[in-house]
């Protein structure tokens, strides 16, 4: 089974999405599952985790609806706010919606690069492992130093880190990222999407040979069964196809045995999300 860990669907709100700069503007429109299913069809992928992208009640709720009117996604990781003095309250009230599987926080939208070591914060997260939800670290390179100090502090806690960290790709920095990859890596409760790489890179002229030094960090580091396949679609529209996408990482992972393949493709992110 091979499993897209992470894609997003919208209804477009030049508001609610102005994140959506003009170089991305051939994704400022709507986005739903009927657009993802043919998609999906003509690549092999039999399922999903939806992924909010919008940091509302409103939004979890969204794919929690497309989620139970769509059986191809799986689940959905959703938003919550994560600093509230009722954190409790809230995540039992979603207890009653298997399709939640877990959390995530904007944490690359925050100026204070240590957001996620703030007291309120940390006790949102320290909630989470009662409720068996996993969180979705979504953060620059810069931020790697409080991403380190905050996964210790949580050893339980099924973390990953979304689209690499974002390594600056395009300027084509790469050590201070790896290095500070590497010893998150050693947190062995702690994941890495394979995802929303073309993104980092030049729009327009991004090559695999230019993302293999990234993919071979997180590979080394992370190993096969602690890695997952993630498209970012449809962000990743503004930089190539679905097709180009999953095809980065199925040729890059074709020295692998079958099993570790399975794992890369489908099984790790069924793991993880408990699908």
């Amino acid at each position: 089974m091979i499993i897209d860990s992470h894609q997003h669907f919208w209804i477009y709100n030049s508001k609610k999405h102005a994140w959506i700069d003009d170089e991305m503007a051939s994704i400022r429109k709507d986005f739903l599952p009927e657009d993802l299913k043919p998609i999906y069809q003509q690549n092999e992928v039999d399922a999903c985790v939806a992924v909010q992208a919008d940091q509302t009640n409103a939004e979890t709720n969204f794919l929690l609806q497309l989620a139970n009117e769509n059986d191809f996604i799986k689940g959905i990781v959703g938003w919550i706010d994560l600093r509230s003095r009722k954190i409790v309250a809230e995540l039992e009230s979603y207890q009653a919606q298997p399709k939640i599987k877990g959390w995530r926080h904007i944490v690359q939208g925050e100026a204070d690069v240590n957001f996620l070591l703030r007291s309120d914060f940390l006790n949102g997260i320290a909630q989470l492992e009662q409720f068996e939800y996993t969180y979705d670290i979504l953060v620059y390179p810069h931020q790697l130093g409080a991403v380190l100090e905050f996964v210790k502090k949580f050893p339980n806690q099924r973390f990953v880190i979304d689209h690499l960290a974002k390594p600056y790709i395009k300027d084509g920095f790469f050590d201070g990222w790896a290095i500070l990859m590497k010893e998150i890596a050693k947190n062995e409760n702690v994941y890495c999407k394979l995802s929303g790489m073309i993104t980092e890179a030049n729009y327009t002229n991004w090559s695999e040979k230019q993302l293999k030094p990234y993919i071979d960090l997180v590979m080394e580091a992370f190993d096969a069964k602690r890695v997952m396949y993630g498209s970012d679609w449809p962000v990743c529209l503004v930089a190539g196809t679905y097709t180009q996408v999953i095809d980065i990482v199925r040729n890059y992972i074709g020295y692998l045995d079958e099993c570790d393949q399975q794992r890369i493709m489908g099984k790790n992110a069924q793991e993880f999300y408990n699908l």
